[in-house]
């Protein structure tokens, strides 16, 4: 028997859910909703961490870098998830936040739980993602123990690369290899071992304050508002015309018309309207602005 695996927070069984295959079906789902309730307060918990690792990623794309998710199974998923919706959701390069799973893309569907293990599997994908020391590389894993995420670690942290850990449990073999380590502990999962519960749910939200923070500090919104999403369908394309609506206080009719002019770009729409310029010339004001719509609008009602 492994002592590390033994030992893991992860892998204990809940005193709480002993009798689980006994319970009535609304018993079962009370407690599921007793234990998940328990995940928020353990990334409470880690909020100097996740900030760390915000800062560092924010320092990362403002010097040309990427950012690379590596992980298996569950948390490799949802490594993937997270870097899926940064294109459509702040526009950004689909290369500039990258998704891997040990296994590769048919691990996103099918479990190939033995790619985990592969250590020289997790080496070779940052050498074939061409990870600089510009990069960084966020490893995911609940029982900080993947091989294939603790070498994609070693690997990058040998190029120079900023490496972050996402992991479940405390003194984990992942935080001896990352510059940061974010560690919600949530506790023992309702079934023994199945971190698609509770320690998935923590991994998820972390994930997202790690990309939105980010997203936000480099000016992907204004206010709360996602103006550098990318009006690609019907809903999205509405969207744009409500947000134009919100940013701007014009009728529906305006903010189509303005977001026609620029080319359907939602931030670009609202910098017009709000600084009277034409699109050539608004856009040439965001790009002086790093894309920052807040920033371009005073910088130019400044100078006027």
């Amino acid at each position: 028997m492994d002592q590390y695996l033994a030992g893991l927070t992860t892998e204990e069984i809940n005193p709480d859910t002993l009798m689980f295959d006994e319970c009535s079906t609304e018993e079962m789902l009370q407690l599921m909703n007793q234990q998940d309730s328990k995940v928020p307060g353990a990334v409470a918990a880690v909020i100097p961490e996740i900030a760390k690792a915000v800062d560092i990623l924010h320092d990362v794309f403002k010097n040309g870098g990427r950012m690379f998710y590596i992980g298996a199974g569950t948390s490799g998923r949802l490594g993937v998830l997270d870097a899926s919706e940064c294109p459509p959701t702040f526009g950004t390069d689909p290369l500039w936040v990258q998704g891997h799973i040990a296994g590769g893309d048919t691990a996103l569907r099918v479990a190939i739980e033995g790619f985990e293990d592969n250590a020289e599997e997790g080496s070779a994908l940052i050498e074939r993602c061409g990870v600089t020391s510009k990069d960084a590389v966020i490893g995911i894993s609940s029982s900080g123990s993947a091989q294939f995420v603790i070498a994609s670690l070693t690997r990058a942290n040998a190029i120079g690369a900023a490496t972050i850990g996402l992991v479940n449990n405390n003194n984990s073999k992942l935080e001896s290899v990352c510059n940061v380590c974010i560690a919600p502990v949530v506790g023992p999962e309702v079934i023994m071992g199945s971190t698609r519960l509770k320690a998935g749910t923590a991994q998820k939200l972390v994930l997202n304050m790690l990309s939105t923070c980010t997203m936000v500090k480099l000016g992907k919104t204004y206010n709360n508002l996602m103006v550098d999403l990318k009006a690609s369908n019907i809903k999205l394309v509405d969207r744009s015309i409500r947000i134009i609506k919100a940013a701007t206080g014009k009728d529906t009719d305006t903010a189509t018309k303005y977001l026609e002019k620029a080319s359907l770009n939602c931030k670009l729409a609202i910098m017009m309207i709000k600084t009277g310029l034409e699109a050539e010339r608004a856009e040439q004001v965001l790009e002086q602005c790093e894309g920052s719509l807040k920033k371009a609008i005073r910088t130019f009602s400044n100078v006027v």
